[in-house]
């Protein structure tokens, strides 16, 4: 396997074998409570609020195996309390994501019981536009602080590639990731005013020439439009998703939230094989452009070694979840052509 030894493919399998189980077992929680709940009579204004409420209650305790798990290998930093926090948050953010979502679609399916699909679909596929276009702003600051890049040097270099790119950018944005993990990563987000480049802290002891190759991948997402193709195919997606629900209910009630929620994983699931497909072609588009942008083949494998290594990746995971669910190559896939 291309620059890894037996000894490595095999810790990174250790360390996520585990974890593959507990997504089954968190997955199988999702579909078992939201069952249940579709024979349970809930207030009409609360049920979307307390049924997503209730099924993320209810995978607490695989959610708390992750996070001890994380610890035991050495990656979380975070406290019991800290985590403890997250989780509520979280919690309270499914709650209202999931009102916003529904509540509007209840109320449109009882004001027009004959003509509420077509409304409903345009509606879902603005909301996430809309959500996408505020993340940014509006979520991710509730879970992390964000801070302009304060190396002036390295900030000169990274502007000066992101121009050389035909994609300036306003700032690049530094997370405090290492209040949860020693993990290193980096992501684009964002629509229009509210795009940026986020580095989390623990990247940044990185050399500069593999947080360029970092940027510059990042910088290959956005010149190649992949998070505008991405927003177009799910809201796509939200309002085909309302025209089969229409199919199957045709005047749906607060009542039928958990069969709602339950249809959306089901679809979502049913799903996933192309989309990993389309993000996985779209991470090795993006590791293309670092590569010519940069020039630095050196850096790129440096780059790709040392973050397997640093987040142990999985080097050689389960066919069936690969095809299934994996948005990214695996690091000697990316390798491989260097």
């Amino acid at each position: 396997m291309t620059g890894f030894t037996p000894a490595e493919v095999e810790r990174a399998r250790r360390y996520h074998r585990p974890g593959y189980v507990a997504l089954v077992v968190d997955l199988a929680i999702g579909v078992v409570v939201l069952l249940a709940l579709t024979q349970v009579s809930l207030p009409l204004l609360l049920a979307p609020p307390l049924v997503a409420a209730a099924v993320a209650v209810a995978r607490l305790p695989v959610g708390w195996w992750r996070y001890r798990h994380e610890r035991a290998w050495g990656f979380s930093t975070q406290s019991p309390r800290g985590w403890a926090v997250d989780r509520a948050k979280s919690i309270a953010i499914e709650a209202v994501l999931t009102l916003a979502a529904l509540g509007p679609l209840f109320w449109l399916a009882r004001t027009f019981p004959h003509g509420w699909v077509w409304p409903a679909a345009v509606g879902a596929a603005l909301l996430v536009f809309l959500l996408g276009f505020l993340a940014p702003v509006v979520l991710e600051p509730v879970f992390n602080r964000f801070r302009p890049l304060e190396d002036d040097e390295l900030g000169r270099r990274l502007h000066a590639l992101a121009v050389e790119a035909g994609a300036p950018v306003r700032e690049i944005l530094v997370a405090d990731a290492s209040r949860r993990t020693t993990k290193s990563n980096a992501y684009v987000s964002g629509i229009g005013g509210t795009r940026r480049v986020v580095l989390w802290d623990t990247l940044l002891a990185t050399p500069a020439d593999q947080i360029a190759v970092v940027l510059a991948h990042e910088l290959g997402h956005r010149v190649r439009r992949h998070v505008a193709v991405l927003t177009a195919i799910a809201m796509a997606g939200s309002a085909a998703f309302v025209v089969v629900l229409w199919l199957l209910r045709p005047h749906p009630v607060p009542q039928d939230t958990a069969f709602v929620l339950l249809l959306a994983l089901a679809l979502e699931l049913a799903a996933l094989p192309a989309l990993s497909a389309l993000a996985r072609r779209f991470e090795r588009s993006a590791d293309r452009f670092s590569l010519a942008l940069t020039g630095d083949p050196a850096a790129y494998r440096g780059l790709h070694h040392d973050l397997a290594r640093t987040n142990l990746s999985d080097l050689d995971p389960p066919k069936w979840l690969y095809y299934w669910m994996w948005s990214h190559p695996t690091a000697p896939e990316r390798l491989a052509d260097v």
